[in-house]
């Protein structure tokens, strides 16, 4: 029965309209992050339901070739190969942004520039105050 989906309104290809109006939505930035949001909501709550065995023995999944050394679990890959992509494209972005951009302004860069070492210093610091309280490093 090749058509018995087709006649359902909710599995059909829609209109031109209707497909132009959803990719346009999608392509906002504000879209993207919501979803990533939901993603790791969803993760959170199946990681500490009682189905949390399954979350396990997906993320403990391996594949990837092993003759590269690359035959790793998929929460290595996420962890890794994943972090690595985001972080090469996010240097790119700021490479953009200071030499065209917002940021090749001092004055304009000066906020994102201070949050950002705050970021990085405010939870060193955190960390070194704790230790040297005695209190013990996870």
């Amino acid at each position: 029965m090749p058509g018995i989906f087709s006649s359902l309104p909710l599995l059909s290809r829609g209109s031109w309209e209707e497909s132009r109006r959803i990719s346009d939505i999608l392509r906002k930035e504000t879209v993207g992050g919501v979803l990533l949001l939901l993603a790791a909501l969803a993760a959170l709550i199946w990681a500490n339901s009682p189905w949390s065995d399954s979350y396990h023995a997906l993320r403990d999944t391996t594949f990837g070739p092993e003759s590269l050394h690359l035959h790793l679990s998929l929460g290595t890959w996420a962890a890794d190969g994943l972090l690595a992509i985001f972080f090469f494209i996010v240097g790119v972005e700021l490479k953009r942004e200071f030499v065209e951009g917002d940021l090749r302004d001092l004055r304009r860069a000066a906020m994102p520039i201070v949050a950002a070492v705050g970021g990085m210093t405010a939870p060193a610091l955190i960390f070194v105050a704790i230790n040297l309280q005695g209190g013990a490093a996870a």
